[in-house]
């Protein structure tokens, strides 16, 4: 979701300073977007210019275990979205062992003013895709992962047939192994939904990522109340199911907006709810409207938690899956106290 510089290949490939890897230009002919995207006050979008405060400063370093995933990712013709969104922490968690994969192509059919996954025509499904992931996690050795993918519009399951062989496929190579899914939201169908929820993954999540006002610009193939439904059908199909969602500030909300999305959040008897800070990816995104400050984030840990969401991570650069593993963990400890 950052944007980052970028250097150039012999070729003339654009290299990320993030990964030094090549990387796509996600609008070579500038038609990415239909229509252009403009800030919620109404003005016009334009990269921001502004400082970036202290708290958002990176340090980018590539150790061993980054460059050991970039290879293990490159070979089996893999995505993540620590890349495809361009995510400010991927060196701590490539070091760390940790990635999120991303399923069912890097096109999506669906556009969000703050996301930096391309928005295109699909390409076809990979059916053996389930099994490289499975096959990547076994050669990186992680024991916990993070699997989300693009919306796919254009399949009649929304792609549910996918996500629920991925997770089984993933258990079956590395037994044991903790698996958090983050798909869209299937029109808020249940059967598909079902479908996925049967598969028994460790975490479902689905992120709410704005508040009402701001839902139909921001993310307006996505419905709020829809994204909330999502999250009450994986409760009611498994209640002890855990689940996830997530809110980016600095888009235009306001104050009293947070406190309403986060008791909407509540009333779905979700679990885990991540708060990061929205990063402009290029000047085809909306602006930033705001840097929020760590106390301010603090504060929405202790709003949400109030609220009685189990645990609530919450910061300038936390991202959905980041620190997915102790999240979960602190959950179902929380769960298990209230047993």
């Amino acid at each position: 979701m950052t944007c980052c510089p970028r250097a150039r290949t012999s070729d003339g490939r654009a290299r990320s300073r993030l990964g030094g890897m090549p990387e796509r230009d996600h609008n070579p002919h500038r038609r990415r977007l239909h229509l252009p995207i403009v800030a919620t006050n109404g003005a016009p979008t334009a990269v921001s210019t502004e400082r970036k405060p202290p708290w958002l400063k990176v340090r980018l370093r590539s150790g061993p275990n980054h460059r050991e995933l970039a290879s293990i990712m490159r070979g089996s013709s893999l995505h993540t979205v620590c890349e495809e969104a361009m995510c400010p922490n991927i060196h701590e968690c490539w070091e760390a062992r940790e990635a999120t994969f991303l399923i069912l192509g890097d096109r999506c059919t669906r556009r969000c003013g703050f996301c930096d996954v391309m928005t295109a025509k699909p390409l076809p499904v990979e059916e053996d895709e389930p099994v490289r992931i499975a096959e990547a996690v076994r050669a990186m050795g992680l024991r916990f992962v993070v699997v989300t993918g693009v919306a796919r519009d254009d399949l009649h399951d929304g792609g549910a047939a996918i996500w629920a062989r991925t997770i089984r496929a993933i258990r079956d190579v590395v037994p044991g192994c903790g698996v958090e899914v983050l798909p869209s939201d299937f029109d808020g169908g249940e059967r598909d939904i079902a479908t996925v929820i049967e598969a028994e993954p460790d975490v479902f999540a689905h992120n709410l990522e704005t508040v009402p006002r701001l839902h139909p610009r921001i993310r307006p193939a996505f419905g709020y109340e829809r994204s909330l439904d999502v999250l009450r059908i994986a409760k009611r199909l498994r209640a002890d199911q855990v689940t996830k969602s997530n809110l980016i500030l600095g888009m235009g909300e306001r104050r009293d907006e947070i406190s309403v999305a986060l008791r909407d959040l509540a009333g779905t008897r979700v679990d885990i709810v991540t708060i990061g800070q929205y990063l402009q990816p290029t000047s085809y995104h909306l602006p930033v409207d705001r840097w929020v400050t760590p106390d301010e984030f603090a504060e929405w840990k202790r709003v949400g938690e109030s609220f009685g969401i189990t645990h609530v991570e919450a910061g300038p650069l936390v991202r959905s899956s980041y620190h997915a593993g102790d999240q979960y963990r602190r959950a179902r400890e929380a769960q298990a106290a209230r047993v």
